[in-house]
C-alpha cells in the first residue's frame, strides 16, 4: 500500500502523488531560468526534480546558464547533466535561486528549511540572490511554522552539548541528527545538526533572533523574508503564491512623509 501524507490544510496525499506534484512545481519554476543567468540550485528531493528539468532544457533547448549549487550532491547531479557550475568566489551576485522547503507559512512565505541537511549553504546562496523562488507540494503549506516539523539548527561540533543546553533554555526540544553507523550527521561544512522542536511558532523573528544570538550556532533553518514566490504543486495544478502579509500601504505612507518634508 502506498504511504499517505497529511498536510496542515487537512488534505491526504499519496506519496506517489506528492512526488508528481513536486515534479510539476519544479518544472514550472524551471521556466524562470533564462540564458545568461546565474542560478542558485537548491538541495533536496524537490530541488533534484528542478535540476533534472534544467538539464533537459540545456540538452534539448540550448539553455545556457551557470549554476551555483548548495550541496555536493546537487553539484554532482548538475555536472552529470552538463550544467556549468560556479562558486560565490566566481560570481558577485546570483540572479535567481530556486529551492525546496520543508514548511511554507501562508501569507508571509516564511520557511523552515534544512531537513535535507544543507541549510547553511542554502541560506548563504539565497541571501546572495536577487530573488528566491521556492518549489513545494501543497502538504508543505502551514498556517504557523513549527507545528509539524522541528527547526534544523547547524552547530559547531566542539562543545555541541553546551550549545544544546542553551537551545533547550530558550524552549527548544532538541535531538542530535543521526548519520551513518550511529554517528552524528555531518554537513558539507563539517558541522552537526540539532533538530529543535518549538511547536507552532507565533513569532518566528523572535525565535530566529534567539538562535542567532546563541554561541555555537552556525545557522538555522528559519528563512524569513527571502522567498519572493512559491510554486505549489497540487491536484489543481501548479499555483504561484506571493507575499501578502505585512505589506500595508507603503505608497500612502511615502506620500504623507513627502508632504511633511515640503512644509519644512
Amino acid at each position: 500500500m502506498a504511504s499517505r501524507l497529511k498536510s496542515d490544510r487537512g488534505g491526504i496525499m499519496d506519496a506517489s502523488d506528492q512526488n508528481r506534484f513536486k515534479k510539476e512545481a519544479a518544472q514550472a519554476a524551471a521556466q524562470l531560468v533564462q540564458s545568461g543567468m546565474i542560478v542558485g540550485l537548491g538541495t533536496g528531493t524537490t530541488a533534484a526534480y528542478l535540476v533534472t528539468e534544467l538539464g533537459r532544457r540545456v540538452a534539448e533547448e540550448g539553455l545556457r546558464f551557470t549554476g551555483v549549487p548548495t550541496s555536493e550532491r546537487t553539484a554532482e547531479q548538475a555536472r552529470s547533466l552538463g550544467i556549468p557550475l560556479a562558486t560565490l568566489a566566481d560570481v558577485k551576485e546570483i540572479d535567481l535561486t530556486i529551492d525546496g522547503a520543508d514548511e511554507v507559512q501562508l501569507g508571509t512565505l516564511s520557511l523552515i528549511k534544512g531537513h535535507g541537511g544543507a541549510l547553511l549553504r542554502e541560506k548563504i546562496v539565497a541571501a546572495a540572490s536577487e530573488r528566491m523562488a521556492v518549489i513545494v507540494d501543497e502538504t508543505k503549506l502551514v498556517k504557523r511554522l513549527g507545528g509539524t516539523l522541528a527547526v534544523p539548527v547547524e552547530v559547531v561540533p566542539f562543545g555541541w552539548e553546551a550549545t544544546e543546553r542553551k537551545l533547550r533554555a530558550i524552549g527548544a526540544g532538541t535531538a542530535l541528527r543521526p548519520g551513518l553507523d550511529d554517528k552524528p550527521y555531518v554537513t558539507d561544512g563539517g558541522h552537526y545538526i540539532l533538530d529543535c522542536a518549538f511547536g507552532p511558532i507565533s513569532d518566528p523573528k523572535k525565535v530566529a533572533r534567539q538562535l542567532d544570538e546563541t554561541v555555537g550556532v552556525v545557522e538555522h533553518g528559519l528563512f524569513l523574508g527571502l522567498a519572493k514566490q512559491v510554486f505549489v504543486g497540487g491536484p489543481g495544478g501548479v499555483k504561484i503564491l506571493k507575499q501578502t502579509a505585512n505589506r500595508g500601504k507603503p505608497g500612502a505612507k511615502r506620500k504623507k512623509k513627502s508632504k511633511r518634508a515640503r512644509r519644512r
